[in-house]
């Protein structure tokens, strides 16, 4: 296998320009979670009001993962060797177990909810009943095996798989607006959802992967390519497939992505959206995670220990994790979302050359105590029964912690900047 530069700088002859970039992206937002929750969104509130929510939502999503790729791109490190930088060498370990383990678990999840839909499709398909377990196993492999060949593999699956998916979609629309007509898009609804409440879990479905960007977006060619490719990857891959979703559940009166496409009449091709829409999706969290891991495990092959990771991704995909989706989404988001506060706020206020690959730290205390109070805060302001529910800021709970993570160690490096220019002072009076 070739390099994948897991644990060092992706060398500049080897990076990629940003479209290629945007493509994957994009293929990672084109998933069966976003469009479930795009034909709930639909069904949910007045069509004009979820759009203005997606559009806002993403746009802050592409803002947000524009602001970490860009770190990225700069020092050419993954998300969990920038945290070595930021955290101290041990740890950034007790960072990337977090990181590795709730991507494991985001892969089991994503995992399952593409079993369960794949049985109902193919058994509506094609008349045969497959078991849930077998599915999530033999989904779990195909996405795994993309990821244990690194990021070239992952670029060329989203090169081919974005457009047949862009067409199959757009195709499902056509057919559905012929078959049904569009005068329900605007027919009202019953409101089960506010602005602010769509527009917050908008970010919430995609904000993990704002954070972790720097694992893709190491490999821009320019600081440039890394904003363009996550801002409008970002962007157009979480808006495009909530859109899509939104308008297909306004049309045939249907939540069901599955039935949907059956409905419709797309029932082959409908079973190969489910699976390249997962497959493309699932590959970046088993790369991510076995990314995490290659921090932990520093002697042991980015390749084996990405097999591990989708490994126990897929059996937790089999023995069914999905059946706790919302909990563990929320879980993990209260952990991760504050690490990529952390590390933006040292790069832009305490300067590029405090994420300097070289550091004789194990611990940094600073960085660890502003990851916890991001952390904390999330704790304190998700809902019960897993958070306190005790007060809101921006009403998104992992957008507050990243931002009182930033906050906190952006103070921090005023500090330890003030402590520094004190000192040279000192030593030049003396």
């Amino acid at each position: 296998m070739q390099n994948d530069y897991a644990r060092e700088v992706v060398p500049m002859h080897e990076r990629k320009k940003w479209f290629s970039i945007s493509l994957i992206w994009i293929a990672v937002g084109i998933d069966l979670s976003a469009m479930l929750f795009g034909a709930q969104l639909g069904a949910g509130m007045a069509f004009n009001d979820a759009l203005l929510s997606v559009v806002i939502g993403s746009l802050i999503l592409g803002v947000l993962a524009a602001f970490c790729a860009y770190v990225g791109a700069a020092t050419g490190l993954s998300t969990s060797m920038i945290s070595r930088s930021a955290f101290g060498s041990s740890g950034a370990k007790i960072v990337s177990v977090f990181l590795a383990i709730s991507l494991m678990g985001w892969f089991g999840v994503q995992a399952g909810f593409f079993a369960e839909n794949a049985t109902v499709a193919i058994s509506e398909a094609i008349g045969i009943q497959l078991p849930i377990p077998l599915l999530a196993g033999i989904g779990g492999l195909l996405m795994m095996l993309t990821a244990m060949f690194g990021y070239r593999a992952i670029e060329k699956l989203s090169s081919w798989s974005v457009p047949l998916l862009i067409i199959l979609v757009i195709l499902a629309v056509g057919m559905a607006i012929t078959k049904f007509g569009t005068a329900s898009v605007g027919a009202p609804v019953e409101n089960t959802f506010s602005i602010g409440m769509a527009i917050s879990l908008v970010i919430s479905i995609f904000v993990v992967g704002a954070v972790i960007s720097p694992d893709i977006s190491r490999w821009a060619r320019t600081k440039k390519d890394a904003v363009l490719a996550s801002f409008f990857g970002f962007f157009i891959g979480n808006s495009f497939m909530l859109v899509i979703a939104m308008i297909l559940s306004r049309v045939m009166n249907e939540d069901n992505l599955t039935t949907i496409m059956l409905t419709v009449g797309l029932g082959i091709p409908g079973i190969l959206v489910l699976i390249l829409a997962q497959w493309t999706t699932n590959t970046s969290n088993a790369y991510s995670s076995g990314l995490g891991l290659a921090v932990i495990f520093t002697k042991t092959s980015k390749a084996k220990l990405t097999f591990a990771a989708g490994t126990i991704g897929t059996l937790m995909a089999v023995f069914g994790i999905y059946g706790n989706f919302i909990n563990f989404l929320s879980i993990i988001t209260m952990f991760i979302a504050p690490i990529g506060g952390v590390y933006t706020a040292i790069y832009y206020i305490g300067g590029a050359k405090m994420l300097s690959f070289e550091s004789s730290a194990k611990y940094k205390a600073y960085p660890l105590i502003a990851w916890g109070t991001g952390t904390l805060v999330s704790w304190m302001t998700l809902e019960n029964p897993i958070g306190l529910e005790l007060f809101k800021l921006t009403t998104i709970p992992s957008l507050d912690s990243f931002i009182i993570a930033f906050v906190t160690q952006g103070i921090f490096c005023f500090v330890i900047k003030r402590q520094f220019t004190k000192e040279n002072q000192y030593e030049v009076v003396k």
